[in-house]
């Protein structure tokens, strides 16, 4: 059969995940501006030209996918809808035929209805990056505190808007100036994130949340989002390589 290597063209990073006899067997990812700058030949894309993929196995052919409704024209592949290729991943990583599945990007947010294995419907948050990986980011970096301690807030939690990513670090000088504490900031900023979620997930009445994308592994997102949903929320292994392994097994 031989590998085939998926490839999931973020905003934010590509990521890439080699699969063949069952299993993956590679991953790698890139700064998706780098990715293009390096690999831009002529109309399309050429692999070759990836230090990230020096490690590879030889694939047979290439699967890709692309951020919002872009294309990835990658020389000698062929493409997959990006919708279908996260419901594909999901799949396949936790083994679950009917659930509504909910991926968190850098710059949009996507639930989609899976039953049978197959994608039923989906709605999706691309007009503003708001409560989104990028939103959460800068969020951390104006406060000086890491992902993972961003992960760990979920007590007391100050009102966010989260209207746009990019004001929200002025919302968040207000708050310090107040005097209002750090971690209740931070735990804001994930409640954020839900809230701007929850409307978006209750129409499909999920049994069971599977959360990929970045911040699936955000720990105080997954609480959050489980106590408002009211259902289990499940991560697989790589959320982050999520659409890449749904590419690598079409």
């Amino acid at each position: 059969m031989g590998v085939t290597l998926g490839v999931d063209a973020g905003s934010r990073e590509v990521k890439f995940a080699a699969y063949g006899d069952g299993e993956v067997v590679f991953r790698a990812k890139v700064d998706t501006v780098r990715f293009y700058l390096t690999c831009r030949n002529g109309a399309g894309l050429d692999l070759s030209k990836l230090p990230e993929l020096a490690g590879a196995p030889r694939w047979r052919r290439i699967v890709a996918t692309g951020y919002g409704r872009n294309n990835v024209n990658i020389h000698g592949g062929a493409t997959l809808p990006e919708i279908m290729a996260h419901a594909r991943g999901a799949v396949w990583q936790t083994g679950l035929t009917d659930f509504t599945l909910v991926d968190l990007g850098g710059q949009d947010t996507k639930v989609i209805a899976v039953k049978g294995g197959a994608v039923d419907d989906f709605v999706m948050n691309d007009k503003c990056a708001a409560g989104s990986g990028r939103y959460l980011e800068n969020i951390a970096r104006a406060l000086g505190a890491s992902l993972d301690e961003l992960g760990a807030m979920r007590g007391e939690a100050a009102a966010l808007s989260a209207t746009c990513a990019i004001f929200g670090e002025s919302e968040v000088v207000g708050l310090v100036s107040e005097g209002v504490p750090v971690e209740v900031i931070l735990a804001g900023a994930n409640q954020s994130v839900v809230k701007r979620l929850a409307p978006m997930i209750a129409r499909y009445r999920p049994r069971i949340i599977v959360a990929t994308g970045g911040v699936a592994k955000n720990g105080a997102v997954r609480a959050m989002l489980a106590e408002a949903a009211g259902v289990e929320v499940i991560t697989p292994s790589d959320p982050q390589h999520n659409g890449a392994i749904g590419c690598a097994v079409a």
